[in-house]
């Protein structure tokens, strides 16, 4: 029997076989890192859940290696599902703001904040984050249409790369236009205080917020008992 020799893809090429919800299922930050380290020879083919057997057998075809089982390590494939926000317990923390890799949450601080449905991929990111468990998944009845995946239409994983691409251009950007403190650079107290005080009375907000939240939630439980 002939030796199969494993082929030299791209990551580009393996990219295109990544549904792009950017769960960090696999292990890395997101998805084109996960292509990245395939291109490399450094992750397998069966480490994303949300492409299931269609994402595996086309990397398979790519990279020339027989197919393998979904590793259960990286979790399983399961039906795709679409964040929702209880308007009427969120605090506006922005803390779901901040992880959605495709910028699907609307909202400002101490705002309510909303889920654009048509954008979000259901990589159930802002789930941890949120301080009072006001974000739940709800399962996406409709089909996605033409796409090699059953549950994603290839335009959605298209505009989901760019929508992240986007994200990570930005925050680059504002990152470098922060100033930079010189290591020698002295800071006064008042200036060194500051920001800890600022932080410090963030937390509080955030707590009295959450404790508000609780009580609003015990009182609906109760009228409707």
């Amino acid at each position: 029997m002939p030796t199969q020799h494993r082929h030299s893809v791209s990551a580009d090429q393996l990219d295109a076989w990544l549904p792009q919800t950017q769960c960090t299922q696999c292990g890395y930050p997101r998805c084109r890192a996960y292509a990245e380290a395939m291109a490399q020879g450094e992750a397998g083919i069966n480490q994303c859940p949300p492409g299931g057997e269609v994402t595996i057998a086309a990397l398979a075809g790519l990279l020339n290696v027989p197919p393998q089982p979904l590793n259960p390590r990286f979790g399983i494939h399961k039906p795709r599902m679409r964040a929702v926000i209880d308007e009427s317990i969120c605090i506006g923390c922005r803390k779901c703001i901040d992880v959605c890799p495709v910028d699907a949450i609307l909202g400002s601080r101490k705002l309510m904040h909303t889920v654009l449905a048509r954008e979000c991929n259901g990589c159930a990111l802002c789930l941890p984050p949120c301080p009072v468990d006001c974000i739940a998944l709800q399962a996406v009845d409709e089909q996605p249409g033409s796409g090699p995946w059953p549950e994603y239409a290839r335009a959605e994983s298209d505009r989901w790369r760019t929508r992240t691409e986007k994200r990570l251009d930005r925050l680059a950007r504002r990152k470098s236009l922060r100033p930079e403190k010189s290591p020698g650079t002295q800071r006064s107290a008042t200036e060194t205080a500051a920001p800890r005080s600022a932080q410090e009375m963030m937390r509080e907000e955030i707590r009295a917020a959450v404790e508000r939240a609780k009580e609003k939630k015990a009182r609906q439980s109760g009228s409707s008992s």
